[in-house]
């Protein structure tokens, strides 16, 4: 069956090993799927007993695409990660034709600065954010925060350090501050320990050259719900609350686990 109500049957079209337990996988897209930067898709795949297995997944492709791309993390016995770190191009790929989630730039009214906090995988999203044009034309100053624990597995550098070369990108190269983050070992030319300590010390403030100030940032922040949590704490301190529908604030959030 290539498709029913709820999902339509891709081709994988490229796998991209990032390290040993980070990898991409790309594939085509349905020409009526549509989603917004920063939402995800539920992506199945079937088992050798013909079963199928689900999980959530961020497009870190643009909405204007026409493909997409998925970034993974490979769980050491998790059913799912190892069904689909054995497909090879050519293989297929269950994607729900349903676009979720509210990691999205209309969960904020205005603000000047937008900061994007990433850990592992959860950069995905704001790949898919960076390149659309929605997110320069709103914001003056757009900061990415890229947290890895080794210099090796800060994947997608090719992308986010050519990112404002994009032809449509280049008149808002200025308003681009990307500062990637190592936990584990020091590197050059990146900041050294946890998005928390460092937005604890205010070095984050100080390598990005702004405040964090509830009347002008706003902040998205993706990744494991250990850091998203000990994040969202200490921003509260600051006065930056959790954007809800019935309370505007300033933060959004996505847990990726």
């Amino acid at each position: 069956m290539t498709s029913d109500d709820k999902y339509t049957q891709q081709t994988l079209t490229s796998i991209r090993v990032w390290s040993p337990s980070l990898f991409s996988l790309r594939c085509t897209r349905d020409a009526s799927f549509r989603f917004q930067a920063g939402q995800f898709a539920r992506l199945g795949v079937q088992k050798a007993d013909g079963s199928v297995v689900w999980r959530a997944y961020s497009m870190a492709s643009a909405a204007h695409d026409e493909f997409l791309e998925f970034f993974s993390i490979v769980v050491p016995g998790g059913e799912f990660t190892s069904e689909l770190s054995r497909l090879q191009v050519g293989d297929s790929l269950l994607v729900e034709k349903q676009a979720l989630g509210f990691l999205t730039l209309d969960r904020f009214a205005d603000g000047r600065d937008l900061w994007l906090l990433a850990s592992g995988t959860g950069l995905a999203p704001f790949l898919s954010i960076l390149q659309g044009l929605e997110v320069w034309q709103r914001f003056a100053r757009v900061v990415l925060v890229y947290s890895a624990r080794t210099a090796s597995e800060l994947a997608y550098q090719p992308l986010i350090r050519g990112l404002m070369q994009q032809a449509h990108l280049q008149e808002y190269a200025e308003r681009f501050v990307y500062l990637p983050l190592v936990t584990r070992e020091q590197v050059p030319g990146c900041l050294h320990g946890r998005i928390t300590t460092l937005l604890e010390s205010g070095e984050l403030e100080r390598a990005a050259g702004l405040s964090l100030d509830p009347a002008f940032s706003r902040l998205m922040i993706c990744g494991n719900p250990q850091m998203i949590d000990d994040t969202r704490a200490l921003l509260k301190q600051c006065g930056l609350q959790l954007s809800l529908t019935r309370r505007p604030g300033q933060v959004a959030v996505e847990n990726y686990w």
